[in-house]
């Protein structure tokens, strides 16, 4: 309940809540540097800090030390308990984060610097194992404070398989690092026993502009970053923005005392108002908007907005525990309030600066006219409201939309395989023809006068664009299934640029699949001694463990070029059966650094994304790279 799930995010909310402890030293003032280490091998992290380290006297109410409390008992580490806190503001709310982190782990070893002492006790799945161990510092080391903690995850409650992701931890650790710019953040994420391998550092001093930079690193910007702070009724307001000429989507970043809040909040909805009245106003008094003009709405005004919001609360009132939006009411109106009066005042100031941002929403405005009229005339062609779906698609015949799925599928040949082989109670398939629209170079108009992108969003029930109603997706997954070749690839790039861009909240809900089809598979020769049953492989490590213990010569190895090539009750068996098929669920973990993927590979820069495919095409060691 507490880290959201046991699987991937779960398992790195675990560093996250012991990180969020480090940072509160760091925001307190009292610390400067923070180390990171994953060992890649046995899955032990070690998160440390030169804070003030945890206490360890008496606990009043346990009689137990402070540092055993905090790690055993719900609610004992609470950092808002008044007079003597420590803390004016924190992102480890109520000494819940620390104590869970210890119960889901097999292991967790803590060791406390303070007082001219080190103190250390061992824990194996919550309980401690050794009472507290106090040792005092040698000399030259008296002065040495902080806080170090390492833990296994414990294999029995997480899901099988899941390992720690080190770019996942290594953006946490540079928006961290971004956001707090005197602290030193450092990053490891190699087996143990490699002691030669290097730390990654994250120190920016230039903060929430250095941050909003390089949000729009891979884009054409408009003006340098706006910065806003300003500190009202004990809560920090710090914004950063910046416009950018060619991106035709927005990127909002919001933190709550540096925790990032994925799903927004008061803060991030106080930003979005006051940008719409500042630019409207200013718009108004400058005359580029006559009276009678409608003025121009949010959506258009923070079209190719990069942002950053950060505020610092002394009383965050989070919607959950795993803190993914903010709910304090207060904290919109201080925010609308500092934005709206710093970035009236800097626009006033830099007349290019507002110009070049109200062109842009102009530009917006009148593109989404465009579309509005695109969208009219395919509706009068009865495309998106048409009362018939799309030819070409199977549907199925369950109403329940939540158990019904839909297979995006390459091509008419391995659509007909996936008809024959699906089962139509709940499984629809709707075959495309080639390489849809790339979306990312193309306008709204363009997009709704598109066939194939017209089919797909008849077929899954998206409506107009920035209007999808997710209560209307008329499948509860979508799942992609294309070849497992490179065509294959591209065309499920494609693909998910497009729901991207068109619907994201499809990837917030979960809602989106990619189908895992088999690449080889294993036959016996007929007759052949000391062999074993067929078998199927989903790429070329399977292949190895499928060929251990055959004898050469007694088996036939099948490489599938295609799913036009496999039969109905193979695809059935391997890809499209709930019993035993692989199913791989895209979630949205970083929106920001999403979108910068999707630029990347689909934009029409070919610099960068030739350094991408080289930079990756190294780590896996690719030998020839068609570029």
């Amino acid at each position: 309940m507490y880290i959201g799930s046991t699987g991937p995010r779960g398992l790195h909310h675990l560093v996250y809540e012991i990180l969020d402890n480090a940072i509160d030293e760091v925001q307190a003032g009292e610390a400067a540097n923070v180390e990171v280490s994953v060992d890649t091998g046995t899955g032990w992290v070690t998160i440390s800090d030169d804070g003030r380290g945890i206490p360890v006297d008496t606990h009043p109410s346990t009689g137990k030390s402070s540092l055993e409390t905090v790690l055993t008992v719900l609610h004992a580490g609470g950092k808002f308990g008044g007079e003597g806190s420590g803390y004016s503001v924190s992102g480890g709310l109520h000494g819940v984060g620390i104590s869970v982190v210890n119960a889901l782990s097999e292991s967790l070893r803590v060791t406390v610097w303070r007082d001219g002492r080190a103190h250390s006790q061992s824990y194996e799945r919550g309980k401690p194992l050794t009472p507290l161990k106090s040792t005092p510092l040698p000399p030259e080391d008296a002065k040495k404070r902080g806080t170090r903690l390492a833990f296994r995850y414990d294999p029995l409650i997480f899901t099988s398989g899941v390992v720690y992701d080190p770019d996942t931890l290594r953006s946490r650790l540079r928006e961290v690092a971004f956001l707090n710019s005197a602290a030193t953040i450092k990053f490891r994420a190699a087996p143990a026993d490699v002691e030669s391998a290097p730390w990654e550092i994250f120190a920016f001093s230039g903060g929430l502009k250095e941050y909003v930079t390089w949000l729009n690193r891979d884009k054409e910007v408009l003006h340098p970053p706006i910065y806003v702070n300003r500190t009202i009724n004990g809560v920090v307001v710090e914004v950063g923005l910046q416009w950018c000429a060619d991106s035709f989507s927005d990127t909002l970043v919001g933190f709550v005392n540096s925790v990032k809040t994925v799903d927004g909040g008061t803060h991030m909805d106080g930003m979005k108002a006051a940008l719409t009245r500042v630019i409207n106003s200013l718009a108004r008094k400058s005359k580029a908007l006559k009276e009678g003009d409608p003025s121009l709405p949010g959506d258009h005004v923070r079209e190719g907005l990069g942002a950053v919001v950060s505020v610092k609360v002394p009383n965050p009132e989070f919607e959950g525990q795993t803190k993914t939006r903010l709910g304090n009411p207060e904290v919109r109106k201080l925010v609308d309030s500092v934005v709206s009066e710093e970035l009236s005042a800097a626009l006033e100031l830099e007349a290019a600066t507002f110009s070049a941002i109200l062109s842009k929403g102009m530009q917006a405005f009148r593109a989404a006219e465009a579309a509005k009229k695109a969208r009219e005339l395919v509706r009068r062609k009865s495309v998106l409201v048409r009362s018939t779906l799309p030819g070409k698609l199977a549907d199925c015949t369950s109403s329940d939309k939540a158990a019904s799925e839909i297979f995006l599928v390459e091509g008419d040949s391995a659509g007909g395989s996936a008809k024959q082989a699906r089962d139509r109670r709940f499984q629809a398939i709707l075959p495309l023809r080639g390489k849809i629209l790339n979306v990312e170079r193309r306008d709204d108009a363009s997009l709704y006068k598109n066939a194939e992108i017209s089919d797909l969003i008849v077929a899954l029930g998206l409506g107009v664009k920035g209007g999808a109603d997710l209560s209307a997706l008329r499948y509860g997954k979508v799942i992609l299934l294309t070849d497992a070749d490179v065509d294959g690839a591209h065309i499920r790039t494609l693909l998910l640029t497009f729901l991207f861009r068109y619907c994201r909240e499809l990837f917030e809900a979960g809602r989106i699949f990619v189908g895992v089809p088999p690449l080889y598979k294993v036959d016996p020769l007929r007759g052949a001694a000391g062999t074993k049953k067929s078998a199927y492989c989903y790429d070329d490590a399977d292949l190895s463990v499928a060929l251990e213990g055959r004898v050469q010569g007694s088996y036939h190895i099948q490489r599938f070029k295609g799913l036009g090539e496999m039969m109905p009750e193979q695809l059935w068996s391997t890809t499209l059966d709930p019993a035993t098929r692989t199913l791989r669920r895209l979630t949205l973990e970083d929106a920001a650094e999403a979108s910068h993927l999707f630029t990347l590979l689909m934009g029409d820069k070919v610099g960068p994304r030739r350094e991408l495919i080289e930079a990756y095409g190294a780590s896996l060691s690719v030998q020839d790279l068609d570029i």
